[in-house]
């Protein structure tokens, strides 16, 4: 097989991930928006579509240890902004209004 081949199969594979990622978030939102832990579990989703985004489509692997640390941080910020405010949004919100 083909480094053409095996690379365009690695992206539909990824590219698929990623929709069943976003389909599996949208239906935990509506069968359990209940459960006190929701957000835990997006954050988890989000932190694995992020990766998956820049492992394959940013190709993270191979860039510079400095831009790796980078994405690996920028990836992270998102699911701890969306705990923080969901576990401490009243207590933020107070601190913004200082």
């Amino acid at each position: 097989m083909d480094t053409k081949t095996n690379h365009i199969r690695q992206l539909t594979t990824a590219w698929l991930a990623l929709v069943t990622l976003t389909l599996l978030s949208l239906g935990l939102s509506e069968w359990f928006r209940d459960i006190r832990l929701l957000p835990l579990l997006v954050a988890a989703i989000m932190w694995i579509k992020g990766a998956v985004v820049a492992r394959c489509f940013i190709e993270s692997h191979v860039a510079h240890p400095f831009i790796k640390r980078v994405l690996k941080i920028f990836i992270g910020i998102a699911p701890i902004a969306l705990l923080a405010t969901a576990f401490f949004g009243s207590t933020l919100a107070r601190w913004a209004t200082l």
